[in-house]
């Protein structure tokens, strides 16, 4: 089956929003769902590291994914996440990914317990055997202090070609990524975890994003994204680089402390956060502002 003109472009990895009291605010999630659709949003993905999923109860979890369901409509895929450290319980989530409008399924590589790369492969094989949804696996050492190497990826996608479609790659390491591209098998996507490497990831020839900054900046990032797949270099590396500060300023202080400030500075959100995860300070805080006037 063919993923690409899915799942390739511009995926934007949304935040959740919370009112001052605390509780998710749904109505701006909708809002904000309906505003990066119109925006050239290709997927959404629900549910990831940006959305404060760990501190989101399993009923939250549960309102939030069908939340964006029903504002969606189905205009765009939804990919939900569905990962963790303890495999069984994994696949006992994934196998209740039953819910209509969940098109498909982003997974970590499992965290903090520093699997070998034959237990990496042997996770997502157990994934990948109880599941008919499309899955991207998401290669990100710096938060899961375990790289899963390109051997092991490409391994993965050829032994599950039917299910595992795609990684969204966030170490870095290029050599690894231009390996991974080269010997990929078909319609297998290679897509930026970092919202600043998806131009020279692209030129690498791998297939998007899944997005931090385009949940404050849609239009801007699908039309580098867009550009740039199209091999109109001139325009992506002009956004580009009018993002960038933004792109790391975003950043300095924790995801997704820096976009919900970005957000809230537009009129799109309250600028909350559930602890352990706190706001932008001051200094962060006029920084972003002083960058999206520049943008605006």
């Amino acid at each position: 089956m063919a993923y690409s003109n899915q799942y390739s472009g511009t995926g934007v990895a949304m935040i959740t929003p919370f009112k001052q009291n605390g509780e998710t605010d749904f109505n701006r999630l909708s809002i904000l769902t309906d505003k990066l659709i119109s925006n050239g949003i290709n997927y959404l993905v629900v549910l990831g590291t940006t959305a404060e999923t760990p501190t989101l109860s399993k009923s939250e979890k549960s309102d939030v994914v069908s939340c964006v369901v029903d504002a969606c409509g189905k205009r765009v895929p939804v990919m939900v996440g569905a990962g963790g450290n303890d495999t069984r319980s994994v696949v006992e989530l994934v196998k209740a990914m039953k819910i209509p409008g969940v098109d498909s399924l982003l997974s970590v590589s499992p965290y903090y317990n520093k699997p070998t790369q034959e237990g990496i492969y042997q996770h997502f094989a157990a994934i990948a055997a109880v599941t008919e949804l499309p899955v991207m696996l998401y290669n990100v050492p710096g938060r899961t202090s375990s790289n899963m190497t390109s051997d092991t990826l490409l391994r993965l996608a050829h032994d599950f070609t039917g299910t595992i479609m795609a990684v969204k790659e966030a170490s870095g390491n290029f050599e690894q990524v231009m390996e991974v591209i080269r010997d990929r098998p078909d319609n297998f996507l290679v897509v930026s975890g970092d919202d600043s490497i998806t131009l020279p990831m692209i030129s690498a020839g791998g297939d998007g994003v899944v997005s931090v900054i385009g949940n404050a900046y849609p239009s801007l990032m699908s039309t580098l994204v867009d550009a740039a797949l199209s091999g109109n270099y001139e325009i992506a590396r002009e956004v580009h680089y009018r993002l960038f500060p933004m792109m790391k300023a975003i950043f300095k202080e924790g995801n997704p402390a820096g976009v919900k400030a970005s957000m809230e500075i537009q009129g799109w959100i309250e600028n909350v956060l559930r602890l352990p995860l706190i706001g932008a300070t001051t200094h962060l805080y006029k920084e972003i502002a002083e960058l999206d006037r520049q943008l605006s």
